[in-house]
């Protein structure tokens, strides 16, 4: 079965590659009658793709452990949805996942209004380019990072999925993000494509439901990332600034920063060579984020470890950085307009933008500081959480600030409704005033929080001034997202600043108070079974002012295929005001157990958020008539 899922992925790169230059030769040529011969080569391709998936997957379910990749990946004890979402558990399987994805996205968007219409040229440049793309990966996948390794004579059980991995989150979190990662593709190919041929029509605005969609699973898969960390890593909250997890931030950073430039060229016109590089960009730090998990060049608490396909993926960045500056550089620009004022709606767009770009920048020379800092010393620095919080968020403050007050400046300049500027600056001097009488003294919790408030107001403000805006889901997709930000900012501001930790041995019966929380040690119980070595759970029931709000169950545990390690599995009670968390750390001879317990105040605020941010970007989705300009149809 091996070799035969491997004959398939070796079908499909060489179709790829011929479809590559088939189509790069046609457009060259304008030879407009050799499409239909690309366009099956893209179907072609992908059904290779898809038959070696599927026997990964039909060896995942049985458990056929003469796949290297499902020894590695799964064993007896793992329960059936663990065992097939093994399938992007690993560094071969999710690089399979993703190609997968993209695969399916080409004959998806093959038949797409949107694809429909492109001009002739342009379909084939895309083409060119969208296979190259898919070659690329294939070639990874046959040859470096192959899914398909033979093991023999097959064991008995596996060696299983790490248990870091054995939490919901696995279900979704890394789909979504490949899922996100594949989506970009699309866009990217057609703005080189359209620039390179010369496109009369928008290219942003033919791609924008798959940007849109892109961004919206990219999102999710951070925020749920950010959620797995707090709930299975035990770190006690919810962004470590890992070099994993900024890996996924940094391409979302530069696929923000093009939504709000793509608003412009969409509206004026202008800034459409920014947008190629900005989507080229976007699409290029996807694969500086794989380069990061996979090469090993930053060590993590996470990462896939070294791999011999980090070369290969930095002379894919190489040639994909290249493309994107013949594109950008090099293409036609149709329209040539300057922007407004920087105090306007298209100033402050731009500001945002570079807001993000700039975030970016700083969480990318933060992640690559180990890597920099060996230029002038033998030991390489790694930068902590502290850098990236004094850095990152007076940005993410001002931001949200800009949210507030940019809804009411014209789009060419001056103040377009002076009263809800008015109401908006007193809700953010006010609540700023309230704060800091109820205790919130750190200034970037200040800024962040009252900015949060201001931001809230604004939008609320928006939908009474404009009634066109309440049936307009266009209003609705836009201001949720910013609502959610604002949201996700006011539980970042008290969450980190103003969270309260201890660590205590307990015995049994014993009580310990944390803010104005008594927790009381109730039960201690250990346990063994078919997946556990050891398991130990730790039972504290939590009161304040005498009434019991809930009991906690925290657990540590050691699988029996991972001996030397022992993880935490974390217990809360869940509020939309502090949320009592908890880990245990461990029991001494005597019985006694130690626990970390903390008090994290609005921290489901940021899951709160994120769900906005998702949920109402579905809103922006728009058919095909409606995103194009009469004079475009």
């Amino acid at each position: 079965m091996q070799l035969t899922a491997y004959i398939g992925l070796l079908f499909a790169l060489l179709v790829s590659i011929f479809t590559a230059g088939a189509a790069a030769w046609a457009a060259w040529k304008d030879r407009e009658d050799l499409k239909p011969l690309v366009e099956y080569g893209n179907i072609a391709t992908a059904l290779g793709v898809v038959f070696s998936s599927l026997i990964l997957l039909m060896a995942l379910a049985a458990r056929n452990y003469s796949f290297l990749y499902v020894y590695e990946q799964v064993d007896n004890t793992l329960s059936f949805v663990y065992t097939l979402t093994a399938f992007w558990g690993g560094r071969e399987g999710s690089l399979l996942f993703w190609e997968l994805v993209i695969a399916l996205g080409g004959v998806v968007y093959l038949y797409s209004p949107s694809y429909k219409a492109l001009g002739g040229r342009t379909k084939l440049y895309f083409w060119a380019v969208f296979m190259t793309v898919q070659a690329y990966f294939l070639l990874l996948l046959t040859g470096w990072s192959n899914p398909f390794i033979t093991l023999s004579p097959a064991p008995a059980d596996g060696r299983g999925l790490n248990p870091l991995l054995r939490n919901p989150g696995m279900i979704f979190h890394p789909p979504l993000l490949f899922m996100g990662f594949a989506g970009y593709t699309i866009p990217a190919a057609c703005a080189v494509a359209a620039s390179i041929a010369g496109e009369e029509k928008s290219w942003v605005k033919l791609t924008r439901n798959w940007n849109i969609l892109a961004w919206v699973f990219l999102t999710a898969g951070i925020v749920l990332g950010g959620w797995w960390s707090y709930m299975e890593l035990g770190w006690g909250g919810y962004w470590a600034w890992d070099p994993v997890e900024n890996a996924s931030l940094i391409p979302w950073f530069a696929g923000t920063a093009f939504m709000h430039t793509a608003v412009i060229e969409q509206r004026r016109g202008a800034l459409q060579r920014s947008n190629v590089f900005l989507m080229c960009l976007t699409f290029l730090l996807c694969i500086f984020s794989t380069y990061l998990t996979r090469s090993g060049v930053i060590e993590s608490l996470h990462t896939f470890g070294e791999s011999p396909v980090s070369l290969p993926l930095v002379l894919g960045m190489a040639a994909w950085l290249g493309l994107a500056l013949v594109g950008t550089f090099m293409g036609e620009q149709h329209v040539k307009r300057s922007l407004s004022d920087f105090m306007s709606r298209q100033g402050m767009l731009v500001a945002s933008a570079w807001f993000f770009l700039a975030l970016g920048f700083v969480v990318t020379l933060g992640t690559m500081w180990p890597v920099v800092s060996k230029l002038w010393s033998t030991e390489s620095v790694g930068l902590g959480p502290d850098f990236y919080n004094r850095v990152c968020l007076p940005f993410l403050s001002l931001l949200v600030l800009v949210f507030a007050f940019c809804p009411w400046l014209g789009w060419r300049g001056g103040i377009r409704n002076t009263r809800g500027m008015v109401i908006a600056l007193a809700v953010f001097l006010g609540s700023g005033g309230s704060f800091a009488l109820m205790g919130v003294t750190q200034p970037v919790a200040l800024l962040g929080a009252s900015s949060a408030i201001a931001a809230c107001c604004t939008i609320a403000m928006l939908f009474f001034f404009y009634p066109g805006m309440r049936t307009s889901l266009l209003s609705w997709g836009q201001y949720g997202i910013h609502l959610g930000v604002a949201f996700l900012a006011l539980g970042i501001a008290f969450s980190g600043p103003y969270k309260t930790e201890r660590e205590v041995l307990l015995a049994e019966g014993e009580t310990v108070q944390l803010e104005e929380y008594v927790l009381k040690f109730t039960e201690a119980r250990q346990d063994a079974t078919p997946e556990f070595r050891a398991r130990l759970t730790g039972t504290l029931e939590v009161s304040r002012d005498g009434e019991i709000l809930g009991v906690l169950h925290p657990e540590k545990r050691i699988y029996r295929n991972f001996p030397r390690q022992q993880f935490a599995e974390v217990s809360v009670i869940p509020s939309l005001g502090d949320e009592i968390y908890a880990t245990v750390l461990g029991i001494d001879e005597g019985g006694k157990v130690s626990f970390k317990i903390s008090v994290n105040p609005l921290v489901n605020w940021i899951w709160i958020g994120g769900t906005f941010m998702c949920v109402f970007g579905f809103l922006l989705l728009r058919r095909h008539r409606e995103v194009l300009e009469p004079n475009d149809r």
